[in-house]
């Protein structure tokens, strides 16, 4: 059922799962899964796959994507998709579209993006609607064990804040970090790194690294887990 669904989500609307997130999915086990920086479905398609009982919420602002993964999951009663950045405080702001809709940021695209990963340089600037993660859940939503995702593309320090006053309900947090700045003003891995580590949560691995042709890391998704936890099929 998993391939299948997989199958049909990339013949008919494009949209290939993110299979490069398969080994830390199966190796959790959640029942809630929030997903922060949707686009079209690549997360949420892995987790409906690895994860078939978890309940995803999702948040993607721009409209192109957003209306893809609405396509993608609109007979599943799992998955809930919210038009939405998330961010410290409610606010319409400026997001820099790039030319792949997925390396859109809340902050400005570097010279350096475009020249590590050519074609995402900025092509617009749009407004979309932040808020807080509780302007759309409270704590009696989020079922444990869960899991906080975050691909925002330089925004996941901003993005961390916003889901600050209900981080106490999520046991992991699965975030893209970079160690060089690749959207102007971003907050690199040590930075998040110690933001979480002061909010009781730990490394438990790094997944899908990428580096530059000198051989240097340039950015990695994290998996943090609340001390005591690990990524063994925990609870």
């Amino acid at each position: 059922m998993a391939v299948g669904r997989c199958r049909r989500a990339l013949l008919r609307y494009g949209v290939a799962a993110g299979v490069e997130h398969f080994p830390v999915l199966r190796a959790l086990s959640v029942d809630t899964v929030l997903d922060i920086g949707a686009n079209r479905g690549q997360f949420a398609l892995a987790v409906r796959a690895s994860l078939p009982g978890a309940r995803v919420v999702s948040f993607e602002p721009l409209d192109v994507p957003a209306q893809r993964f609405e396509a993608v999951f609109a007979a599943d009663p799992l998955v809930t998709l919210h038009r939405t950045a998330i961010g410290p405080q409610s606010e319409q702001t400026r997001i820099h579209v790039s030319a792949r809709d997925d390396s859109s940021s809340l902050l400005p695209i570097s010279d350096l993006q475009d020249e590590l990963f050519p074609g995402t340089a900025e092509t617009a600037v749009e407004q979309i609607r932040v808020a807080p993660l509780e302007t759309y859940l409270s704590a009696a939503d989020i079922a444990t064990p869960s899991l906080l995702k975050l691909d925002v593309q330089g925004y996941e320090l901003e993005a961390l804040k916003g889901c600050e006053s209900l981080l106490g309900h999520m046991d992991h947090v699965y975030a893209e970090c970079s160690f060089v700045e690749l959207y102007t003003g971003q907050a690199l891995a040590d930075e998040i790194i110690g933001w979480l580590r002061g909010r009781g949560y730990a490394v438990r691995g790094v997944y899908n690294l990428t580096y530059n042709e000198a051989g240097q890391a340039i950015q990695g998704d994290f998996l943090f887990s609340r001390d005591g936890s690990g990524p063994q099929r925990v609870h």
